[in-house]
């Protein structure tokens, strides 16, 4: 799962406004829009989110999940070394 936070601090990390994630992932900016937008985890069909995940990845960003393992807990990211 991710959170739109977890989405907009991808970007920030990055530099890359809606438009560019919505490009690397192949969906459309509204659907970016839409996701960011959401209540509580990004809401979306699996597809989508696997391609969001997928482009955020091959970037080198780490989405970090509730309970993995990080010096401060919680949800985040982080750009992998």
């Amino acid at each position: 799962m991710m959170t739109p936070g977890q989405m907009k601090a991808a970007r920030a990390l990055l530099g890359w406004d809606q438009c560019q994630l919505a490009e690397a992932a192949g969906v459309s900016l509204p659907t970016i829009q839409r996701m960011e937008s959401s209540e509580g985890n990004v809401r979306g069909n699996v597809d989508t989110l696997v391609k969001v995940i997928d482009a955020l990845d091959r970037v080198g960003i780490e989405l970090i999940n509730e309970g993995a393992t990080s010096l401060q807990g919680g949800r985040g990211v982080r750009l992998k070394a």
